[in-house]
């Protein structure tokens, strides 16, 4: 039987790349990866969220991020109340405003990011929303109902 790993653990494992961030190394985590300073709802305190890039524009210096855990999580709660934020990636560091993707743009986000990325997307659809994709329009939709897609524009 396995055991579920303890919570303050699993908490630890998921703070570990913010760390890398704090002593300089945060450039390890390549560009897939970037730190999100946003300021608490509630406490108005500096927080800070390692997330993965679902897409970056070039162009536009644009980067698109999905929250796995959905609504609820807080840092998606946070830059609801505050939108401006500061975005480390690499070695590159920002202002950029916190802008929720509609429902049409976040399907054609899942869309791409699952063309680019299948193993990983069928992965995390099989865990975020619990249940198997197979690549239908209809997926994407329940996905992205599911998942809220944020794009950080700089300021």
């Amino acid at each position: 039987m396995i055991k579920r790993p303890q919570k303050w653990f699993r908490r630890l494992m998921l703070r570990a790349p913010i760390w890398l961030y704090r002593t300089g190394l945060g450039w390890l985590l390549g560009n897939r990866f970037l730190l999100l300073n946003h300021i608490g709802r509630k406490s108005r305190l500096t927080r800070q969220t390692v997330l993965e890039v679902v897409r970056h524009d070039k162009e536009t210096n644009m980067y698109i991020v999905a929250s796995g855990w959905g609504e609820q999580s807080d840092w998606i709660q946070n830059i609801h109340h505050t939108p401006h934020v500061l975005i480390i990636i690499g070695r590159r560091r920002f202002e950029a405003i916190a802008t929720p993707l509609d429902s049409e743009r976040a399907q054609q986000e899942a869309y791409r990011y699952a063309l680019d990325h299948p193993h990983i997307f069928r992965n995390l659809a099989k865990r975020l929303i619990d249940q198997p994709l197979n690549g239908t329009d209809e997926d994407y939709r329940v996905f992205a109902e599911k998942i809220p897609f944020v794009a950080f524009n700089p300021r």
